[in-house]
């Protein structure tokens, strides 16, 4: 055999054993993960799991946990936060409140009369038996041609055109003007405008309310419209429901104006607290009113010890109050809540720092309630009680427990199963799903998310589609390693290949649960919130964690068939 022969046996017998040998390398390679990833994985995992530990402790283990965390550890390197449990779950406050569409009218009607009045003056047009009140609107009689011509123009501005979020402006106005005979003209709310003010009414209460739910320290709770006119306000853990209805029953509608002086005409009388209800003539000209305050502070009155609140105005209620306090020495001050007369206090020097204080006969409680609803605001409009409801705690246990036994028994089962039917790659998708639990709970602590007993059948739910992810890719390598492939390529090309299909079904779930979210409300946002955050989790674990565990068995145990 010559030297060339010889070189082409030896190749050939040689790539027997190279060409197999360099396969497996490359088969290797393909499942494995670089050390940046797999740590970065971890991090992740562990911190998520973390996060949810405060959530497994009672009230008073999460306080003895925090207590003993030494003092140089930074507070955000320290999981503090818990999930908080909706009304169904821990009890609660449950009111719905209506808007009073009377007493709305009647302030819009007030609001135009002043309007009215206000381009009297300014057009120096005088109106023939003042300005009548009308039901829905007012009216005014003005005979003179010229004049009417110089007015009309002034009274169309108070007509605005109504607009929609949606539908830009609808063509609506929200005032009907007409001119009558012998020079009446009638000004009257539109059924359009009354039903828009009722609206933006809803939308402001929701968020004055939610300022002083906020205020009193209370926890997540549930503020949202219902129907047209009603909003619904659930307070979890909240067992007083008194307490709520004080906070949500007045108006907070704070008005700084003078006690009248014997003779005058353009006055209000008011009910005075300090005077067991009597009556008093009040000027109607407004000082400061609620609007111009920055700040207001329950405290007690250093010399008297009685319970006081101070507030303090913005520039604009500064100047007004101290102008005010400088022309009227010696008179008393009269401090309008909800149209009765809380305290009077005298004038007894120019009050020009922009601050001072509320006092009379107040309680602790009713100084703190005054606070908050100083601080908060005014609602629109007077807000009526139509349900109140107290769930207590017992109720909550009791769902707590049947979502519990739940969980376990859907977990317990699909473990089994898994287990049963994949082997050691059923154990690897149990581990995941643990993981997968338990991120749910980190994230919805860090997102501080209430967990109400549709989130706990969201769980439930979760855990379903997460195990379903691995069993399309256990099936995928299954066919791919039947149909002649390697166990390393069939293991590649199945989470390849059952990628897309995750995928596809999870936003397909995710879209729906989106939907839910945004056209939902209560129960239903706490089902489709846990649901997002389930599938979120799901493409983590069964995906991205599911792949790593698989490839380090593989690498350690090097076995010549799939396990199941």
């Amino acid at each position: 055999m010559d030297d060339r022969s010889w070189a082409q046996a030896w190749g050939r017998s040689a790539a027997r054993y190279v060409w197999p040998e360099r396969l497996r390398k490359v088969e290797l390679t393909m499942l494995r993960f670089s050390k940046s990833k797999i740590i970065a994985t971890l991090a992740f995992i562990i911190i998520g799991l973390l996060l949810g530990v405060p959530s497994l402790m009672s009230s008073e283990q999460r306080k003895a946990y925090l207590d003993a965390v030494p003092s140089w550890v930074p507070s955000w390197l320290v999981p503090s936060r818990a999930i908080v449990l909706g009304l169904d779950l821990q009890g609660g406050s449950h009111v719905l409140l209506q808007v009073d569409e009377a007493d709305l009218v009647r302030g819009q009607v007030t609001l135009l009369r002043d309007d009215v009045r206000r381009i009297l003056r300014d057009t120096r047009v005088a109106s023939q038996n003042g300005i009548q009140t009308i039901q829905r609107g007012v009216q005014i009689r003005v005979p003179d041609a010229a004049d009417r011509e110089r007015l009309m123009p002034r009274l169309r501005e108070l007509a605005q055109p109504i607009s929609n979020a949606v539908l830009g402006q609808t063509g609506d106005s929200s005032i009907a003007l007409n001119e009558g005979p012998d020079g009446v003209i009638t000004l009257t709310l539109t059924d359009a405008g009354i039903n828009d003010r009722v609206r933006r009414a809803v939308d402001q209460s929701i968020e004055v309310i939610r300022r002083r739910v906020d205020a009193t320290g209370t926890t997540e709770p549930s503020i949202q419209r219902q129907g047209a006119d009603r909003v619904l306000v659930q307070v979890p853990g909240l067992q007083d429901p008194q307490q709520l209805k004080a906070l949500l029953g007045e108006t907070g509608n704070l008005e700084f104006r003078l006690l009248a002086q014997p003779g005058a005409t353009d006055v209000d009388m008011l009910p005075m607290r300090e005077a067991g209800g009597q009556r008093v003539p009040v000027e109607r000209r407004v000082i400061a009113e609620g609007g111009d305050l920055t700040d207001a502070q329950a405290a007690f009155d250093p010399q008297t010890n009685q319970p006081i609140v101070n507030f303090r105005f913005n520039i604009r209620g500064a100047q007004r109050f101290g102008q005010a306090t400088t022309e009227n020495l010696g008179r008393q001050l009269a401090i309008v809540l909800d149209n009765e007369v809380i305290s009077a206090p005298t004038i007894q020097s120019p009050i020009t720092g922009g601050s001072g204080q509320i006092s009379g006969s107040f309680t602790v409680e009713q100084v703190n309630n005054l606070a908050v609803l100083l601080r908060s605001g005014a609602l629109p409009a007077k807000l009526t009680i139509v349900e109140e409801r107290t769930v207590g705690p017992g109720l909550g246990r009791d769902s707590i427990e049947a979502g519990k036994i739940a969980t376990y028994v859907a977990g317990i089962f699909v473990v089994l199963f898994m287990f049963a039917t994949y082997g050691v790659f059923g154990l690897i998708a149990n581990i995941a799903l643990l993981v997968h639990v338990g991120l749910i709970f980190g994230l919805m602590s860090v997102l501080e998310a209430t967990l109400t007993l549709p989130g706990i059948a969201g769980i439930v739910l979760t855990i379903g589609t997460a195990v379903d992810s691995n069993v399309l890719i256990y099936e995928r390598i299954r066919e791919e390693v039947r149909s002649g492939r390697s166990i390393v390529s069939g293991i590649q090309a199945g989470f390849d290949r059952a990628f897309a299909t995750i995928v596809d079904s999870n936003s397909t779930m995710a879209i729906a649960a989106v939907i839910l979210f945004f056209l939902g409300s209560g129960p239903v946002r706490g089902f489709a919130v846990v649901f997002i955050l389930g599938i979120l989790t799901t493409v983590i674990t069964a995906v991205t964690l599911t792949r790593m565990m698989i490839a380090l068995w593989y690498q350690w145990m090097r076995p010549k068939a799939l396990p199941f």
